[in-house]
């Protein structure tokens, strides 16, 4: 015995095909900029979230026993859970930098769009999918530009060892009202009068070259030069 109503699979059928379509512009969006969820994942995650919607909605009407009648909701609450944890593992931290937010956020929406197509709210996710494409190419250079987040800096020193110039060089970084994580340090030198090569990270307001001749000024500092860093950009993608 069949329950298939062949009838509605042709609309069932291109609700997923919107979905996959959809998300797949996404995904695709996500792969240029090489992040780590790309075209497949968001693809999947899309089409499955459809089927998922399309199940909650078709699947169990026709069952025998089942006289409530079709709850859409009964299995499309649970993507938002599942989604959550798949969305975390594309977040990791690496000394104290947060990355991976917008990709795991772009997962979510790929679900929710994937759940608009199921629901055959096709128009919805096709303006969802704008404005994926809005917050990518218009927010994120437009929140470079303003005046108040001003993109972190690098500044990689060079100081004696074991003459608490460390302690010094932060007290300077705190008084230029400057947020510092360390990205790298390195032990250089002879063994008799070693060195510390420090990387650091730089978050404020203040210009980079004005906390160059400050920290230059501090005693026991080597050697102060800019340096650019490799995810200066793409800190929270």
């Amino acid at each position: 015995m069949t329950f298939v109503d062949w009838g509605t699979f042709p609309d069932q059928l291109t609700l997923l095909l919107a979905a996959f379509g959809l998300t797949s512009l996404v995904g695709l969006e996500r792969r240029l900029r090489r992040k780590s969820a790309g075209l497949r994942t968001h693809a999947l995650v899309g089409t499955g979230s459809a089927v998922f919607t399309l199940v909650s909605a078709y699947g169990f009407a026709p069952l025998p026993g089942v006289d409530a009648g079709p709850d859409p909701s009964r299995i499309a609450a649970q993507i938002i859970t599942g989604i959550g944890f798949l969305g975390a593992g594309v977040i990791f931290t690496n000394r104290d930098v947060v990355h991976g937010l917008t990709t795991a956020a772009s997962i979510w929406l790929s679900a929710a769009i994937g759940m608009a197509c199921g629901a055959g709210l096709v128009p919805l996710a096709a303006a969802a999918t704008l404005l994926h494409f809005a917050a990518a190419l218009i927010l994120t250079p437009l929140s470079r530009r303003l005046p108040s987040m001003v993109a972190p800096q690098g500044l990689r020193l060079r100081y004696e060892d074991g003459h608490g110039v460390l302690r010094d060089v932060l007290a300077v970084v705190d008084d230029l009202q400057l947020t510092a994580s360390v990205v790298s340090t390195r032990r250089t030198g002879p063994a008799d009068r070693p060195e510390i090569d420090l990387l650091l990270r730089l978050e404020g307001k203040t210009d980079l070259r004005v906390a160059a001749t400050h920290l230059s000024s501090v005693p026991g500092v080597l050697d102060v030069a800019q340096e650019a860093l490799e995810h200066e950009r793409e800190t929270w993608d």
